[in-house]
């Protein structure tokens, strides 16, 4: 007797697998990040996505009065923001054209974050916490614009999509129901809810030192920033932005050697 159910699960893996496309999310840039990904999410989706999660965080913000409650730390963050969004160009042409919204969200939380599509929060916690100059600032702002380049959120959300289609051929195979979880939701627990991988942030790392450089930021305060996080922590890692991996020697050594490698992009924007 022909099993329908295994014909309808090996039918619907066939149609994820055909759904995954290879791509290469930004160029290499001066720091060669060149790792191609598969995703099984559009970027219109994400993005879309992203914009609703954003906008609800914003109205939550705004109700509890914690939006936007330093006009100062507000100026501050979105100067940061206007030289490092032009030099998203080096690595996606498209980028300077999304539509970037900057927010600061008053919180003890030590945290910053970039959503799909160019969707900023920083929080007051992170700038008063470890007294962090501007420099400093670029460096975690550089390195969360970084993730949305890389459409890390995107990526994490097609691992995440796979494994409930996964889980709803199993379901589907024994005579199980099926429940699917809201994209927006994802949306938000991508971008902090779940924590990154070691590539995503070496990614992450590198490219965020080159934006600095090329917005005109010493790269070497990303050194100075993982120091004073380290220490502020006692050692044992970070808040969601700058993860527990790679471990805090790690990190330094390759952001030294990224930010020796961009030097010269950085020293040539001090001779303009």
């Amino acid at each position: 007797m022909m099993n329908y159910r295994l014909i309808f699960a090996l039918t619907s893996m066939l149609f994820m697998l055909a759904g995954c496309q290879t791509v290469q999310t930004t160029g290499g840039g001066a720091v060669g990040v060149e790792r191609q990904q598969r995703m099984m999410i559009s970027s219109a989706q994400i993005n879309a996505a992203a914009e609703q999660s954003y906008a609800q965080t914003l109205r939550e913000a705004q109700g509890k009065g914690v939006l936007n409650r330093d006009p100062n730390q507000v100026n501050r963050v979105r100067a940061v923001a206007s030289r490092l969004i032009p030099a998203t160009a080096a690595f996606r042409s498209d980028a300077p054209g999304w539509r970037w919204e900057v927010n600061v969200i008053s919180s003890q939380e030590i945290n910053a974050w970039c959503m799909p599509g160019g969707k900023i929060a920083v929080y007051t916690g992170l700038m008063d916490a470890l007294q962090l100059n501007d420099a400093e600032l670029a460096a975690v702002m550089g390195h969360e614009i970084a993730h949305a380049l890389r459409e890390h959120g995107r990526e994490k959300a097609s691992q995440q999509a796979a494994q409930n289609a996964v889980i709803g051929i199993g379901a589907a195979v024994l005579g199980v129901g099926q429940g699917g979880a809201e994209l927006a939701n994802m949306a938000a627990q991508v971008t902090y809810g779940l924590p990154n991988s070691r590539e995503f942030e070496r990614e992450a790392d590198r490219i965020g030192v080159e934006l600095a450089a090329r917005a005109g930021y010493d790269p070497r305060a990303a050194i100075s920033l993982w120091q004073k996080m380290a220490q502020a922590t006692g050692g044992r890692g970070g808040p969601a932005f700058l993860s527990t991996h790679p471990q805090a020697a790690d990190r330094i050594t390759d952001l030294q050697k990224y930010a020796a490698q961009v030097m010269p992009i950085y020293q040539s924007t001090q001779r303009r």
